[in-house]
């Protein structure tokens, strides 16, 4: 798996949150912060090759969270988490 292909996934999960958001703004907040969390992640080329359960357990917790109301999040969601943990992220 490519950074560019996650890249490319998260810039659809923002396309996402802007045509289909979260009710709440807080959600909303949370989504755009694990979103930057992402992309430090991948900026910082010493860290990718160091495994942060966090950023996989917050975007599995994402998943859980927005199943039900948002499926189609949920499912960019879990390409981004299957995407994380091929990267060993």
């Amino acid at each position: 798996m490519t950074t560019s292909h996650l890249q490319e996934q998260l810039d659809h999960l923002r396309h996402q949150l802007d045509q289909d958001p979260p009710a709440s703004p807080e959600d909303r907040e949370e989504l755009e912060l694990l979103i930057r969390d992402i992309e430090f992640q991948l900026a910082n080329e010493d860290a990718t090759h160091t495994r942060d359960g966090s950023l996989v357990e917050g975007v599995n917790l994402a998943v859980e969270r927005f199943e039900v109301s948002h499926p189609t999040m949920a499912g960019t969601l879990r390409s981004i988490m299957n995407s994380l943990s091929s990267m060993g992220i």
